[in-house]
Parts: C-alpha cells; structure tokens; sequence
C-alpha cells in the first residue's frame, strides 16, 4: 500500500502508545536500502519509520549535486512507489537538522509537501525532525515552536530534542567531549519543553537519557531509562494523562535489550537504528570481496569473474543482512506482527 497518510501515521503513533511498543525507525541512504527497510518490516509484519538524513540526502543526490533536501525529495518519492507494493504502514521520517541548515533543509522539504497537497497528492513526509538541542532550551523551544507550525499546518508531525545525545553519528549534534549533565534531560526541561509546545501541533519529543550516537560493546553505554518515567510523572502530574510525551529513542546501539524494553514502558514509541543496520549491510559486502578476491579484482592481467563484480551480487547480501538485522529491531521494541495497515 501507498506510504501512510498523516491519518495513518497518527493512528501508528497512537497504537504504539496504547500497546507499550515502538517502531524502529530506520536511516537509508539509497534504493537498495530502502528495499532492505520495506522487507524487513513486511517480514516483521510490523508498520515502521524510514527516515532520511542530511548526509545521506547528499549523498542521494550525487557527488556533483551534494544537495541534501533535493536528495532526500529523491528518496522519498522512491519510497512512495515502492511501498505501493508493501501491505505495512510507513512513515517517512527526516532525521536530526540543526537549526542552523533548517531553512535550507526543512523548509524546502515542508513546501514540498505543501505543493503534493495544494495539487491533491497526499504528504510526501509524515514527520521531520528540528535538532536544536546544542541551543540553550529557550532558544530551542523558540525555534521548534516555528517549525512546528510550518508542520501542524501541512499535517506533518515535528520530532523535538532536549539534552544532548552523545557520540558522533551523521548529522547528530553531540560529541564525545559533551558534558555529562548534558546526557541528561531533567523533569524541568520536560515540562518546560510540553508547556512551550502544547497546543501548536502534533510532536514527538526525544529526551536525552544517557544515550550515545556510535558502536559501543553491549553494556558500554549506561542509560538511565527511569529518567523518561520522571519526566512524564511530573508533566502528567501537572498537566493530566494527556500530557503523556510520545518519546523517541535516539542512540541505541550497544544498550542492553532489557532497558531498551524498559523504555517501551515509559512512552517510547520510536527507537532509531542507524549504526547497527549500516554494520549489517557492510559486513557481507565485505566478505563478498574477501571470499572473491581474485574474481573481484583483474590481477596480473587476468579478466576476474564478472558475475561477482556486478555490484548486485553484493548489494542484494548487503539488502538481505540489514533486512534481518531491522527485523531484530522489530521484536526488540515488541512491534512484531502488530501492523494496523488492515484496519485504518
């Protein structure tokens, strides 16, 4: 079926919420992985997030183009016409822009949607997400209320962040010399980040809680998953059960499974994978080369075997991988076999 209309998308959201589960929401860069996102989520049975960066909008784009938003536009339009051929709800999802390149890659991404829906053509992006994390709160909180207008007013949910996720990952805004404290959103900025929002659109908002961009070794990564459960007992205390963040989960690679879990309970309902399904897709590429070397490369003058240089030989092994390694994703956040496409 076509890529979820923002009905859709909302109705995904909200079963997520409602059944203590999350959507991995996954980063790709190019056709091929677009297909290994489709496949796994058709195998999983399970609706889901596709999202595009700035670097990989770039790279989509071409080496002599280098233009992130026009390169994501590519993508995306790809993605609508191979799902058509998906019974799974999808989303498609911008990930972290920094507010300085948001007025070159949001808002042409914005009235992109805006011209599919004045010629009566459905979003061409459900969400977008505005990192202004490296701002002080109150400037952030100022700026995402401005984006988040431009997106309630074409039917397109805004991804917040307050607190800084840690780590180098494409696009992020953290580093590995952030402060500790940084790691950390704290119930005040909670409230302060439902108070300046609420009631301007439809957000979800990704708290900090420990989490670190990159690959780390299991256990490696200390989160502090009952941090989210402060800050939502504290904005629903104030405010009631409506208030309840829909929370995302950035920088989950290396973090135990069971906290993971654990965020699931205090209003998680996407989880972003990019490294791991990035190290999935590599790694039979590279046994391909390894395992072929001499078939691969013309070495003292020899012809090499054409059948294992023609890059769909590796690529379909590097589809296939990252498919099984998101499908992994799914039964992880528990979104296995609960696809709503049927019933919305």
């Amino acid at each position: 079926m076509p890529i979820a209309t923002p009905t859709q998308y909302a109705a995904i959201l909200d079963a997520a919420q409602a059944g203590d589960y999350a959507y991995p929401a996954v980063n790709v860069t190019s056709i091929t992985t677009i297909n290994a996102a489709l496949k796994a989520f058709a195998d999983a049975k399970s609706d889901g997030i596709i999202q595009f960066s700035t670097g990989g909008g770039q790279f989509a784009s071409g080496l002599n183009v280098k233009d992130a938003a026009f390169g994501c536009i590519v993508l995306a339009e790809a993605a609508h016409r191979l799902a058509e051929k998906y019974d799974v709800l999808i989303g498609l999802h911008t990930d972290h822009c920094q507010p300085e390149v948001a007025a070159d890659f949001l808002k042409p991404l914005i009235a992109e949607t805006a011209k599919r829906r004045a010629a009566g053509q459905g979003n061409l992006f459900q969400s977008h997400m505005l990192d202004a994390s490296i701002l002080p709160l109150e400037d952030n909180m100022k700026i995402s209320r401005e984006y988040l207008e431009l997106c309630a007013a074409n039917e397109i949910i805004l991804e917040v962040e307050a607190g800084v996720v840690g780590g180098e990952e494409d696009g992020s805004a953290g580093s590995d010399d952030t402060p500790a404290e940084k790691l950390y959103t704290t119930p005040e900025d909670m409230l302060t980040v439902y108070e300046s929002l609420n009631g301007l659109g439809r957000y979800m908002f990704a708290a900090t809680f420990g989490n670190v961009h990159g690959a780390y070794k299991p256990g490696a990564v200390k989160l502090s998953p009952e941090i989210l459960k402060q800050g939502q007992d504290a904005v629903i205390g104030k405010h009631g059960e409506e208030a309840k963040f829909d929370l995302v989960f950035h920088g989950g690679s290396g973090s135990e499974k069971d906290q993971i879990k654990e965020t699931l309970n205090y209003g998680v309902i996407k989880m972003n994978i990019d490294t791991d399904t990035q190290y999935s897709f590599t790694r039979p590429i590279a046994d391909h080369m390894m395992t072929n070397y001499e078939g691969v490369l013309k070495i003292d003058g020899e012809v090499g075997v054409k059948k294992v240089y023609d890059p769909r030989s590796y690529l379909k092994k590097g589809e296939e991988a990252m498919a099984a390694r998101l499908v992994e994703a799914c039964n992880d956040l528990e979104s296995t076999g609960k696809s709503i496409a049927g019933s919305v």
